[in-house]
C-alpha cells in the first residue's frame, strides 16, 4: 500500500505537477484521474495533503499567479523611470519577449472566466489578483504624478483599469485566434496611452 506523508515538499510537488493542467483545463475540466496521472500519486496521497480537488486548484492558482507576478516584477525592475516601469507591465506580454508564462497562459484570465460559473472561491482568488494588480499600477501612476512624470489630472484608478482590460482582452483575442500580433498591437496602444498621460513639461 502506497503511503506519502503529509509534508510541505509533497504539497509543493502536487501543486507544481498539476498547475499546468488546472490552468489549461480549468477547475471543472480537471478530474481526479488527471491529478493522479500528473503526480503519479494515489488518490489517498493527494487527498492526504489536500482536503479536496478545489483545495489543489486554489494552491495551483496561487502558484501560477506568483509565477506571472515574478515575471512582471523582473521586467519592471529593469527600468528606473515611471513611464518605463508602467509600460513594462504590458511589454511582458509582447511576443518579442518570449516570456515563459505558466503552461496554459494567464491564470487570471483562465481562472476568472471559468470560475465565475464553477467555483466561488477561485473566482474570489482571481478577483483579488486583479485588484492587487490594479492597485500596483495605480500606485505606480500616482508616484509618477507626484514626481511630475504624469499629468496631475490623471485618474490613476481608471488608467490602471484600462491597462489591465487591454492586456487581458488582448490575451484572450490572441489565444482564441492564435495570432500573437493582436497582443503586440495592444502593447503599442498601451504605450500611446502612457504618452497621453505623460506630463509634456517633463522629459
Amino acid at each position: 500500500m502506497e503511503f506519502v506523508a503529509k509534508s510541505e515538499s509533497t504539497r509543493q510537488y502536487i501543486v507544481e505537477s498539476t498547475s499546468g493542467i488546472f490552468n489549461k483545463q480549468g477547475y471543472a475540466g480537471t478530474a481526479l484521474s488527471d491529478l493522479i496521472e500528473a503526480t503519479k500519486l494515489s488518490k489517498g496521497s493527494i487527498y492526504g495533503n489536500f482536503e479536496n480537488k478545489e483545495a489543489v486548484a486554489i494552491a495551483a492558482f496561487d502558484y501560477n499567479l506568483s509565477q506571472v507576478q515574478q515575471l512582471i516584477q523582473a521586467k519592471v525592475g529593469q527600468f528606473d523611470g515611471y513611464k518605463e516601469k508602467l509600460l513594462a507591465h504590458a511589454q511582458v506580454y509582447h511576443s518579442f519577449e518570449q516570456t515563459p508564462f505558466p503552461e496554459g497562459g494567464c491564470p487570471l484570465m483562465n481562472t476568472g472566466v471559468e470560475a465565475d460559473d464553477t467555483s466561488e472561491v477561485l473566482r474570489e482568488k482571481a478577483a483579488a489578483g486583479i485588484m492587487s494588480w490594479m492597485n500596483s499600477l495605480a500606485t505606480l501612476i500616482e508616484n509618477g504624478m507626484a514626481t511630475h512624470v504624469f499629468r496631475p489630472d490623471t485618474n490613476s484608478s481608471e488608467t490602471a483599469t484600462t491597462i489591465i482590460a487591454l492586456i487581458e482582452g488582448g490575451m484572450m483575442m490572441s489565444k482564441v485566434t492564435h495570432n500573437n500580433s493582436l497582443m503586440d498591437g495592444i502593447v503599442s496602444v498601451i504605450g500611446e496611452l502612457i504618452e497621453r498621460i505623460s506630463n509634456p513639461n517633463e522629459s
